[in-house]
């Protein structure tokens, strides 16, 4: 399934991230890892799923 991360890419730009299970979700977010780890940790939240947003978004169009 295809996730829209538009918004939170806006909002996010350049920072880790780090989500919920359902992968829209943010539970932590900073200019490290770690840091969006540790803030995932103090809202009680232990596996996130990690990604680092990019500063910009480049369309692509092609065929898989």
């Amino acid at each position: 399934m295809v996730k829209d991360w538009t918004k939170i890419q806006k909002k996010y730009r350049g920072l880790w991230v780090a989500f919920a299970k359902d992968e829209k979700t943010v539970m932590g977010s900073g200019k490290t890892l770690r840091q969006a780890i540790e803030q995932s940790k103090k809202r009680g939240y232990e596996d996130p799923i990690m990604t680092r947003m990019p500063t910009e978004v480049i369309p692509y169009i092609g065929i898989l």
